[in-house]
């Protein structure tokens, strides 16, 4: 019996014709016998782009989820855009995945049209961390580079992220080429399912060559060896279930720590899909998915936390108080942390380097005390879009003017401090290990039900561009949307930051010096808010109770003026 839409009729009849992996294309011919036209049109008619991380997605049946159809469409389009870009690309893709379900299945299945497009690949044997991906992008000096994993998303997800010959993520026009060749050409080739000869193949060759380079060069962000080899110290590390426990172990060895020093969560120790003793993985939640960090810390006398997500891009810290309660860092703090350790030392070991050549970058959404340590010690700031996507090509860019980025760094706890040019949460691990430990700031965020909800809320904030002119008490003297490409405190209220259209993203700066920003998440459903309190000089200690009640005071009136959660049924972070 036909479907009531011609249109997902015909998504539906070139699904089955063309889906040769029986579990998916099952799926959907259980939902055409069941007539479900609604569960049909949400996985067929939504397009995959990349966002903020790449492509994320369930792994579901259907032209709008990830599956093997969608992976092979992708790289063709990848491929297809790669021929088109270079003629015929002779220096392959380095290719990692991390430990979700069908990542091992879906890196294959890239390679494997790469390859029947004679295009060489550099596969790794195991599970490999995101920022390594990015690493034997550069040290196999090849055409582009390619990750499945979906980092800190639900189990159900995966995801696909793409890397361009400079070992950043990709950006336009590579990044819409890509999709546009996808959907231009979306039925497969038959060769492109037998994966027969992958292994066989001349183009075929394994990128672990990389692996040990890696921590060789990593190793100039080690400062402190002699002190690290005597400290007192222990850390317990946490692996969230993912990819990150060797690698950090070995960097913590390489910077020259103790064994005794670094204690794994056995439990989250290696790879596991499900996440079973986490609610999410993700530890930029905090306390609720630290549990077991915590008491594998206090049962061996640790007094520092640091936990990775699953593709060890993002690094997590939480630091024993003396009352025994544990403080969980932000991103901010720990961004404002490794801002003064990475530029103090690096200082130390590079005294005669013009100080104006020298960067460190954050994005939009972190905080400006990059701005004010820059300004007091002479080193040049500069902000980017929200992702590492930006940073990673910003960064290149300024070394190919001769200057050096020594740190990127964004507030969603992700450090960009190496030869990388992707956060890397194994590196950083090491790097906060042996750095001092503290730091003050509000992040937080509000989830939401759909993605209309995110879209009528920044709608009605700027309606006609009447945004609110006071929060709370606060007057505001400047806005910035870089959704829409406006910024009131410039000409023409032209921002300096690119637009960026596919994400929402507003900032409103008040009289007082504060900032607060909203935005809605790339990669999750959630609106987040961030608050920077900047008061003026002149405050100290005996002044913090009243600091800590004045951000709370302001935080209160963003959530009231701005997310307004009863008006849009917002759930906040619990």
């Amino acid at each position: 019996m036909p479907l009531a839409c011609p249109t997902l009729n015909e998504q539906v009849a070139n699904w089955l014709n063309w889906d040769k992996n029986e579990k998916t294309r099952g799926e959907i011919q259980a939902l055409v016998d069941e007539n479900n036209e609604e569960a049909l049109k949400a996985r067929m008619s939504t397009r995959l782009v990349f966002g903020t991380a790449g492509v994320r997605s369930p792994m579901q049946a259907g032209f709008g989820r990830l599956n093997d159809l969608t992976i092979i469409q992708i790289t063709h389009g990848f491929a297809r855009h790669m021929i088109n870009v270079y003629g015929q690309p002779k220096k392959g893709v380095a290719i990692g995945f991390d430990g979700r379900h069908n990542s091992r299945r879906f890196a294959e299945l890239a390679s494997n049209v790469f390859i029947r497009n004679n295009i060489p690949v550099y596969l790794f044997s195991e599970v490999s961390p995101t920022p390594v991906v990015s690493w034997a992008t550069i040290k196999l000096e090849c055409d582009a580079g390619l990750i499945i994993t979906a980092s800190h998303n639900p189990k159900e997800d995966n995801g696909y992220k793409a890397y361009w010959s400079n070992g950043a993520q990709i950006i336009g026009p590579h990044d819409t080429e890509i999709v546009r060749i996808k959907e231009a050409e979306p039925q497969p080739r038959d060769e492109y399912w037998d994966l027969s000869e992958l292994k066989s193949s001349p183009l075929f060759h394994s990128a672990d060559v990389t692996i040990d380079p890696y921590f060789e060069v990593e190793k100039s962000l080690n400062y402190t060896r002699d002190i690290n080899a005597s400290t007192p110290l222990k850390f317990t590390y946490s692996a969230f279930h993912g990819i990150g426990y060797h690698y950090t172990k070995r960097m913590f060895a390489e910077f020259g720590f103790p064994a005794s020093s670094f204690i794994s969560v056995a439990e989250q120790q290696e790879p596991n899909p499900d996440f079973p003793t986490i609610p999410f993985p993700n530890p930029e939640e905090g306390r609720k998915v630290l549990t077991l960090a915590i008491e594998t810390a206090d049962r061996n006398g640790s007094t520092v936390i640091l936990a990775n997500d699953p593709d060890a891009d993002r690094i997590q810290m939480a630091e024993k108080q003396k009352n025994g309660d544990w403080r969980v860092f932000t991103g901010n703090e720990m961004g404002a942390l490794i801002t003064w350790w990475i530029w103090t030392n690096w200082r130390k070991a590079n005294p005669s380097v013009d100080a104006s050549k020298v960067y460190i970058l954050n994005s939009a959404v972190s905080s400006a005390i990059v701005k004010t340590i820059a300004d007091a010690e002479g080193f040049k700031n500069e902000t980017t879009l929200t992702g590492f996507k930006w940073m990673g090509n910003r960064a290149e860019e300024l070394r190919a003017e001769g200057n050096h980025v020594i740190l990127a760094w964004e507030e969603s706890i992700g450090y960009m401090p190496g030869h990388t040019l992707d956060k890397d949460g194994v590196s950083a691990a090491a790097v906060f290990a042996e750095s001092p430990h503290s730091f003050t700031l509000k992040g937080n965020l509000s989830r939401i039900n759909s993605p209309e909800v995110t879209k009528e809320l920044f709608s009605t904030l700027r309606a006609d561009l009447k945004f609110p002119t006071k929060i709370g008490e606060a007057e505001v003297v400047s806005v910035r949307d870089l959704t829409i490409g406006y910024d009131n405190s410039k000409p023409d209220n032209k921002p300096v930051l690119p637009l960026s259209t596919s994400s929402e993203m507003v900032t409103f700066f008040l009289k007082t010096g504060s900032v607060t920003t909203l935005r809605a998440s790339g990669t999750e459903p959630k609106i987040k808010y961030y608050i920077e309190l900047i008061t003026p000089p002149g405050k100290t200690q005996n002044d913090l109770e009243s600091v800590i009640s004045e951000l709370d005071q302001l935080e209160k009136d963003v959530v009231a003026t701005l997310l307004r959660p009863q008006q849009f049924g917002l759930i906040p972070r619990k």
